[in-house]
C-alpha cells in the first residue's frame, strides 16, 4: 500500500520540490519537511498530559492507568522511530537526483498519517497495530537500503566524504 499511495501523491499531487543544486540546501529542505513529521508525536505529549491529568489514580506518578500507557508507549516509540526516518532522509536528500525531491515532503507526510494511524489503531486494540507499524516502518527499511544501496554501488568513493 506504500509504494502505491507514495506514487500517487507523486504523480497527482500539484508540487514540485524547489530547485536545490548543494548538499547543505537539500539538508535544509529535509530538516524543515522533518519539522512536520513532529505532528502527531506533539499531539501524542500533550493527549498523554491530558490523560494523565483526568486520570483516576490518587498518586499522578504512581502506576499508570492503560489509557496513559497507551499515548507515553506511543509517543516513546514514535520519537525512536522519528530519529531513524529522519536521518535516512537525510541520506536519501543528499542522493536523490533534483526531479525525485518531491519524495522527501511526501515521505514525511507518509510518517505524519501512518504514526496517527498506528495510534489510532494501538488505542483500539494491540492486535490492530500491524498496520499503522508497517506504513511507517517499511518505508523506513526500503530508505535503508537505498541509502546502503547508493552509498556501497552507486557511489563507493565518495562513502564518507
Amino acid at each position: 500500500l506504500c509504494p502505491c499511495l507514495i506514487y500517487g501523491a507523486y504523480i497527482f499531487l500539484p508540487f514540485d520540490a524547489p530547485l536545490l543544486p548543494t548538499v547543505s540546501a537539500r539538508l535544509v529542505y529535509t530538516l524543515r519537511c522533518a519539522t512536520f513529521a513532529t505532528f502527531p508525536i506533539v499531539l501524542g505529549m500533550i493527549v498523554g498530559a491530558i490523560s494523565r491529568l483526568c486520570s483516576s489514580a490518587l498518586e499522578p506518578f504512581g502506576e499508570l492507568h492503560q489509557e496513559v500507557e497507551i499515548h507515553r508507549t506511543y509517543v516513546s516509540q514514535s520519537v525512536h522511530l522519528f530519529i531513524l526516518y529522519f536521518f535516512n532522509m537525510a541520506v536519501l536528500a543528499t542522493y536523490l537526483p533534483q526531479e525525485l525531491l518531491k519524495l522527501i515532503p511526501l515521505l514525511t507526510g507518509l510518517f505524519a498519517i501512518s504514526r496517527l494511524i498506528f495510534w489510532m489503531s494501538y488505542a483500539i486494540g494491540r492486535s490492530f497495530r500491524a498496520f499503522g507499524f508497517s506504513m511507517t516502518f517499511l518505508p523506513l527499511l526500503a530508505m535503508l537500503l537505498w541509502n546502503l544501496y547508493g552509498m556501497f554501488v552507486l557511489e563507493p568513493e565518495n562513502l564518507l566524504s
